[in-house]
Order: structure tokens, then sequence, then C-alpha cells
């Protein structure tokens, strides 16, 4: 904990851009891809499966919600899992979150060579792809050094500058399927629509509304974190689920085969505006992954200052730049292991890690909520209805879900919770922060 004499941070962050900040840790690549895939698993039905994965992410989100309006620190799911099951657990979930939010932003940086690709083809040369995704990395890590109000305005920008292209698509979507083709396209599945296939398919999709939990690491920036992340959260969700709902049944509606579209939005787009739609899908492409990049370079590395501030983590962790009141040191070396990673540019075991680590922290999440309503009656600024119950389906959801993860590539991942119970052998003795 920050003495007197300490500087510490600066609550800047406002409701609407905790809004920005949730919908920019969600939305990333995936929008460009996914709607194919859906499509090949569930055909026609697929815009009823983005419902379905909207209702059982929101099932998640709205006991974090309230687990959320307990807190006023940092760390997010961390912090959550900490406080109501004890410091083994709080460090298993720091290390997961960590890394898996790590591997992310290092493939979206990737991803954003690609899309630079279709403007600049040198891009994909190693000398100009190591400028770029240094600039890209760079630039970023910069600015968020630079305080939270830099990092948060950054957000609100490309927020802004990925839903307004998305949008235009979805609306000359529907003026296109209402006033020029009446009848929508017909998208058959890849295969027989089985219910593994739907359970995938939701997999899939909730992993596409997941990341709303980074947003949440730096609530001891936040101007008043207990009520704002209920509002956020809760926002994202809806906004979301909208988006995506309309982008596949656009998609859907517009591509006669959808399931077998490299690039679905890119292809629905050229067909209803022609080549300035493609182009526009390019770009929102492009604006996207670094979009999706700078939430997670302002969000996570609150993680690790939140680990170092609870005794966690080694405390240099926790600095915080005299001028500035940023956690620069975790700024910077989440930063540069992105960098690294994204030069790297294999990400197979990211997949892999990503969905048990979600899975495995969401239900954490949900588990949370009747624990801490026990220990800390009252504390809440939002009460979920039916709490309890629902808490009980959210870790339901989240076990079902898992049955669907090949787990056969997760050797990284039971090295990271290796890694984390050595880190908690090590600080186990150590006084450490209460809530």
């Amino acid at each position: 904990m920050s003495s007197a004499s300490e500087p510490g941070l600066v609550r800047a962050i406002g409701r609407w851009t905790l809004v920005a900040l949730t919908i920019n840790s969600i939305i990333g690549s995936g929008i460009f891809g996914l709607p194919s895939v859906i499509a090949g698993l569930v055909g026609k039905y697929s815009p009823w499966a983005v419902l379905l994965a909207g209702a059982a992410i929101g099932v998640i989100i709205a006991c974090w919600a309230e687990v959320a309006s307990r807190f006023t620190e940092a760390g997010g799911p961390y912090l959550y899992a900490r406080v109501a099951f004890g410091r083994l657990v709080g460090i298993e979930v720091g290390w997961l979150l960590w890394l898996a939010q790590l591997a992310a932003p290092a493939a979206n940086a990737n991803l954003f060579v690609i899309y630079l690709g279709e403007f600049w083809p040198r891009a994909f040369a190693p000398v100009p792809r190591f400028f770029v995704l240094t600039l890209l990395v760079g630039v970023l890590a910069l600015m968020n050094y630079r305080g939270v109000n830099v990092g948060a305005r950054v957000s609100n920008f490309f927020t802004i500058a990925k839903l307004l292209p998305l949008a235009a698509v979805v609306i000359a979507g529907s003026i296109y399927l209402v006033t020029v083709h009446h009848a929508p396209a017909i998208t058959p599945a890849a295969a027989p629509i089985t219910a593994g296939s739907w359970l995938k398919a939701i997999l899939l999709l909730v992993f596409a509304y997941g990341g709303f939990e980074t947003a949440l690491a730096p609530m001891a920036e936040a101007r008043d974190p207990r009520r704002d992340t209920v509002f956020a959260l809760f926002a994202a969700l809806v906004i979301c689920t909208l988006l995506y709902t309309s982008i596949q049944w656009v998609v859907i509606g517009v591509l006669p085969d959808a399931a077998h579209s490299e690039r679905p939005l890119a292809d629905a787009a050229r067909l209803i505006m022609g080549r300035a739609g493609a182009a526009l899908i390019a770009i929102a492409a492009l604006v996207s992954c670094y979009g999706y990049l700078s939430a997670k370079i302002l969000a996570v590395p609150r993680v690790t200052f939140a680990l170092a501030e609870r005794g966690d983590f080694p405390r240099f962790f926790a600095a915080i730049h005299p001028r500035f009141r940023s956690p620069y040191i975790s700024i910077l070396v989440f930063a540069l292991f992105v960098w690294a990673l994204s030069l790297l540019g294999s990400f197979s075991w990211n997949l892999t890690l990503s969905a048990v680590a979600r899975l495995f922290y969401y239900a954490i999440g949900c588990a949370a909520l009747p624990f801490l309503r026990k220990r800390y009656p009252g504390e809440a600024k939002f009460h979920l209805p039916k709490g309890n119950f629902l808490a009980v389906l959210g870790v339901l959801i989240c076990s079902v879900l898992l049955t669907q993860v090949d787990r056969s590539k997760s050797l990284i991942l039971v090295g990271t919770v290796v890694i984390a119970l050595l880190n908690w052998l090590w600080v186990r003795n150590n006084k450490s922060l209460a809530m």
C-alpha cells in the first residue's frame, strides 16, 4: 500500500469511457471471420446462436456485475478470486488472466500487419514488419506510460472508429436485404447440425463476447467504479449483442454460401457497397485490431500492478510514476512481452489457453457471488435478482462449454498453473493486503 508521500493512481475513467473500454476489450479481429465459422456450424440458424450465446454470457456478466460492484481497487478477476477464495486461487487467476490476455493483443498486432498488407504488400517483409510492430506497440506503451487520461482517450477514439464502419455495413446490409435482395440467401451448414455443433458455435461466440473482464482491471482509476462497472458491463453486452447478431444476419442473408467465405464481412460489404465496401471493412479491420491492442495495453498491466500491490508479485510492479501517475513498470513490461510475442508470430497455443483460462475464471467469478454475499453482506452497489441461482447457472454454463475445448495442446496452461503455484509458495508467508 502506498504511503502518503508516494504518488497514487488518478481516478480519471468516467462512466462512458468505461463503456468504451469494455466494448474495445471485447471487439477484436474475430468479428471479421467468425460469421462464416458460425454459419458453417449451424447454417441459417446462426443469428439465433449469436443471441443464445449473448444470453449465456449475459448470465456470467450479470454475476460479475454484482461482484465488481463491491470493489474500488485494481485487479479485476484476480482481486475477486483472492477476496472470495484466498490467495492461492487469486494468484492462479491472476497468472491465467495475464497470460491469456497477453497472447490475444500480440495476435491482433500480427493481424494488423496482415491487413496492412492489403494496402502495402511490403509490410510482410521482415524489416518492415519489425518496424511496424515496434511502432504499433511502442506508441501505445508511450501513451499509457504518460497516464490513464491519455490511454483512455486513445481507447475512446478507437472504440468509436471501429463501431462506425461496422454499423455502416449493418445499416447498408439491412437496406440491401429489404429493398434489393428480398429473399435471404440459403446458407447451409457445412455439416449436419447436431447438439455438438450448437455447443461449438456457442463456445466460439462466448469467446467473441469475452474480454470484458480486462476492462475491470483498472478500477483504481475509475471515478465511481462500484456503480459504473455495472452500467458498463450491461451497456457493452447490449451493444455487442445487437452488433454481432445484426452482422451475422446480414452475412448469411447476403452471401449464398457464407460458410465457405474466408472473409465473410468483406465479401458481404463488397456485394452491398462494391469495392468501397470491401475497402471500408479492410480499414475497419485495421482499426479494430489496433483498438483492441490499445484496450489491452491500458487495462492488463493493472493486473500485475494489483498482484504487486497486495504482496503477491515483486514490489516494483506496483511502482507509480511520480509525474504521470501511471503503473509504468507494469505497462512497460506488458508492452515488451506483447511486442516480443508479436514478432514471434506463433499463437497455436492461444486458443486452448484462452478457452480454458476464460472458462475457469468466468466460473470463479460467478462462484464468488454467493461467497461474497455471505462474507460481506450489504456491500454490493448492485444486487442481482436470483443471484445465487444465476451464479450456479453461470458455473454450469462454463462447465458444459469446457467439454468442447480441445485440451490436447494445453501444456502451456499446465505450466502456467505450476508457475502460479510456485508464485504462491514464494509469497505465502509475506504479509498482504486484505479487502
